[in-house]
């Protein structure tokens, strides 16, 4: 069989099942779960990967589903990613009453979209054609958020790291991988629906901040307190006030949340607790706006008389997509959408532990632009259906065969040419270095 031929058996193979696909893209939508709870949803796609006869473990950092199909030779491994947690978004009209969790990330998209590869590979028979291994990897907790929560996983000796593929990197659960890609969906304002390819994005380190005062009566005898509240927000203040120092190709962002501000209006607040992220472009700016804005968040504390614990944690990195692995790609996405419908994507300020991923192996994670409403919002919601769930999983379907089609000679020219940013040991220790008790 050509590989023309093949590209066109695979993709009608993903076309006929596209009742399965919205079946369980539909079962994981009505039952959103936040980042290391996946349970409802790794249990959805082992159950998949069990009627699909794909090998595949569970519980890897505590949720992650991962499954192989095996090639007609074993010469490389590429993964195709979906991300199974929610955000938490309670206004969303299909938000979990209970938790306030919704898929309004997509995450349900990419899910659909890594099971739907798997069954055009295997209705089609292509994995007798390709001469390397695919690997489907549902992956936990890419939302940094309830970061209180994880880091008392953390300290339990649940998990190390906050982020679902920072984790897995640590247990060794893509050393047996080559290349990974993955799709994420984003907001069409108006026309066609689009392919943005990745370019880069923003990393970040997580915060957490306790400021600590002492309570007193707040009308009787607020000179006998210390407001810890008073404390937090001349900090936030003192943030604002390094604005101005920032550069505006480091596109570095600060935006914390209050998630303790008091217990009673009548009481002076002596113990205000706040989640946050530093974000930035680059390492660099990273790690010189991380210490600014920490100075900043003291002085807050210092001008009132109140105590602070700024708790620096490992955040993600910066994503730098691989161009030889989006060149194949976008080839792909140009015959599903058409040619003018792709193109490369700006710096994202955003961020998504990819990054992490991209820095050890060639990685690739483009936008799809078929999405009304802001990502993460109330409004959110999939507006084409075809080009969310169907075709991304056909471009990716596409790419991975002209990776391994043959002798694997793409997927063993891409490999090659690819200068990692970080060896997995270097990697774990630099997110090590992110992580203090300040």
């Amino acid at each position: 069989m050509t590989k023309e031929e093949l590209k066109s058996k695979v993709c009608q193979a993903i076309a006929d099942r596209r009742s399965d696909i919205m079946q369980l893209r539909n079962a994981i939508y009505q039952e959103p779960e936040l980042g290391f709870k996946e349970t409802k949803t790794a249990a959805k796609v082992a159950a998949l990967f069990r009627s699909l006869g794909i090998a595949h473990e569970t519980g890897l950092a505590v949720t992650g589903v991962k499954g192989r199909l095996k090639g007609r030779q074993s010469k490389q491994t590429v993964a195709v990613l979906g991300e199974m947690d929610a955000v938490i978004c309670a206004g969303h009209p299909d938000a979990d009453p209970l938790t306030g969790a919704a898929h309004c990330c997509g995450h349900d998209a990419q899910i659909a979209a890594m099971a739907a590869v798997a069954m055009g590979l295997i209705d089609s028979g292509a994995m007798e054609q390709l001469a390397g291994d695919v690997v489907f990897f549902a992956v936990p907790a890419e939302e940094y958020v309830e970061i209180t929560y994880r880091d008392k996983l953390r300290k339990a000796g649940s998990i190390k790291y906050l982020g679902g593929k920072a984790e897995l990197i640590r247990l060794g659960a893509f050393d047996d991988i080559d290349m990974a890609l993955q799709i994420h969906l984003a907001t069409k304002p108006e026309g066609d629906s689009f392919v943005r390819l990745g370019s880069t994005s923003n990393g970040f380190i997580g915060k957490l901040v306790h400021y600590q005062g002492r309570a007193a009566h707040a009308a009787m005898a607020p000179e006998e307190g210390i407001n810890a509240l008073n404390a937090a927000m001349l900090g936030i203040m003192g943030v604002h006030a390094q604005r101005e120092t920032f550069r505006e190709q480091d596109y570095v962002r600060f935006h914390p949340i209050i998630t303790q501000g008091g217990d009673l209006v009548n009481v002076v607040p002596d113990d205000v607790r706040m989640e946050s992220y530093v974000r930035a472009a680059n390492v660099s700016a990273l790690l010189t706006s991380n210490t600014k804005i920490n100075r900043a968040l003291q002085a807050g504390a210092d001008a009132v008389g109140a105590e602070v614990k700024i708790q620096d944690l490992p955040g993600y990195l910066p994503l730098c997509n691989n161009s030889a692995l989006n060149a194949v790609f976008r080839e792909n996405a140009a015959l599903l959408y058409g040619a003018e419908q792709v193109n490369v994507g700006p710096h994202e300020a955003g961020s998504t532990d990819t990054g992490d991923l991209s820095h050890i192996m060639p990685t690739i994670h483009p936008w799809i632009g078929c999405v009304h409403g802001a990502l993460h919002s109330a409004d959110y919601c999939v507006a084409d259906v075809e080009a969310g769930y169907i075709k991304t999983a056909q471009a990716m379907a596409l790419t991975v065969i002209d990776l391994l089609y043959g002798e694997g000679e793409t997927a063993q020219d891409i490999i090659a040419a690819d200068k990692p940013l970080l060896t997995k040991a270097e990697y774990l220790k630099f997110l090590d270095s992110f992580s203090s008790d300040a």
